[in-house]
């Protein structure tokens, strides 16, 4: 198993329910830590961790042992939002040094179709000298992890295989249907299989950007989203989502992929890019409105508590995190802000963004207060404890609609919601 990350532990973790497995990461810091029953993703219980068929390391050579590798590492994208496979290609040429016949390698990442036949592959055989169909074979097995969520999990989630040969795809079917208890689908193509996934949070996403849009317009007509949802979801066929930030590495990732992919061979996509860049817009709309409220105020030092910086509820995933885009914003503007969130090492945030948390039970009175994550702590405030948080005729920005409309109005407390 090659990455360890939100994707490749749980994997690894069900395989080595079944048989002895080898969990392989360039991170010395993690390698160290799963090695003494320690996740700090909070995804796999300690217990799971310390099993003498899990061997955990950062020694390529340790996989020689493996004959069936799992690659999960990341796919991020550039600044400028383009593919950037340099974990995938690093992966690629690690196992390719240690390949041999016989082996089979199935990549789980998340990629543009095209991908693991067009770049993969041909790293695999450049370095090992070894050759597709011959000595070793190719699967793709696109992931379905969701970050956070313990109740669908890769036992439970119908897995989609692939293979370079119906003899790969056959063997891969066959390993895979050992952990997942709900059925297995055989794509016809690597390819298939590739678009597949990038689809899945493509669609996601553009759903939510619709939703988003609707937020906007009807904040306009001086309507409440969350009651106009309500009585559109009484129809049996209306697709239940809701506005909101877009982060994380997926729904907020993947979608470029795809439109890198269809640029290259000449079609602009419309849609798509439409939907990213309305919910890419949210987080400096959101900004936006906070900051008019604060130039309204008759106040020199105006101040903001942000509850919640990861990019999804009771997750400590902060990559792409919309709502550092918010603190950026809000500090531009000469804000001073607090930040809570229970769910993240403070140590970790201070070293990844600089930003320094504040326990719940110390922070002071602000004048505007954005519950941005709904993490179960915060789901748990009532009334009365938004208003400990707030300065008299102070505003909630409730991101995540927590409280139904006029929750506040006897605590004269101004809620703002999407």
């Amino acid at each position: 198993m090659s990455g360890l990350g939100y994707v490749g532990l749980p994997v690894l973790i069900a395989f080595s329910k079944i048989d002895k497995v080898i969990g392989f990461d360039i991170n010395t810091q993690r390698i160290s830590d799963l090695s003494i029953g320690k996740d700090k993703n909070n995804e796999v219980k300690a217990e799971d961790l310390i099993n003498p068929n899990i061997l955990f390391s950062n020694n390529i050579e340790d996989i020689k042992k493996a004959n069936f590798h799992i690659v999960a590492v990341p796919t991020p994208v550039s600044v400028n939002n383009d593919p950037d496979l340099k974990p995938l290609i690093s992966a690629s040429e690690k196992i390719a040094s240690v390949l041999k016949k016989g082996d089979i390698v199935v990549y789980e990442s998340t990629v543009y179709p095209g991908v693991t036949e067009e770049i993969c592959i041909p790293i695999l055989e450049e370095k090992s000298s070894l050759q597709l169909g011959v000595d070793f074979k190719v699967g793709y097995s696109p992931e379905r992890i969701n970050p956070g969520d313990h109740k669908h999990t890769i036992s439970n989630i119908v897995k989609v295989v692939s293979g370079s040969d119906d003899d790969c795809l056959e063997a891969v079917a066959d390993i895979y249907s050992k952990i997942v208890k709900t059925g297995i689908f055989r794509a016809a193509t690597i390819k298939t299989a590739e678009a597949a996934k990038v689809i899945e949070n493509t669609q996601r996403d553009i759903n939510i950007a619709l939703i988003n849009e609707l937020s906007l317009i009807f904040k306009r007509l001086d309507i409440d989203t969350s009651e106009v949802l309500e009585a559109a979801n009484t129809k049996w066929n209306f697709l239940d989502f809701k506005p909101g930030l877009v982060g994380g590495h997926c729904i907020g990732v993947d979608p470029y992929y795809l439109t890198y992919k269809s640029r290259l061979h000449g079609y602009e996509p419309q849609v798509i890019l439409a939907g990213r860049k309305i919910n890419d817009h949210m987080a400096h709309y959101i900004s936006n409105e906070i900051i008019e409220e604060i130039n309204g105020l008759p106040i020199k030092e105006p101040s903001a508590t942000i509850l919640g910086v990861t990019f999804k509820e009771d997750c400590p995933d902060m990559r792409n995190s919309k709502v550092l885009d918010i603190i950026d914003n809000l500090k531009a503007a000469k804000i001073n802000i607090q930040i809570s969130d229970p769910i993240v090492s403070p140590e970790e945030v201070v070293e990844s963004t600089g930003i320094e948390l504040t326990k719940i039970e110390n922070l002071k009175p602000s004048n505007i207060l954005v519950l941005a994550v709904a993490h179960n702590q915060f789901k748990e405030l009532d009334r009365y404890d938004i208003k400990k948080l707030l300065k008299d005729g102070g505003s909630i920005y409730d991101l995540k609609n927590v409280f139904k409309k006029d929750y506040f109005i006897k605590e004269e407390i101004k809620h703002w919601k999407l």
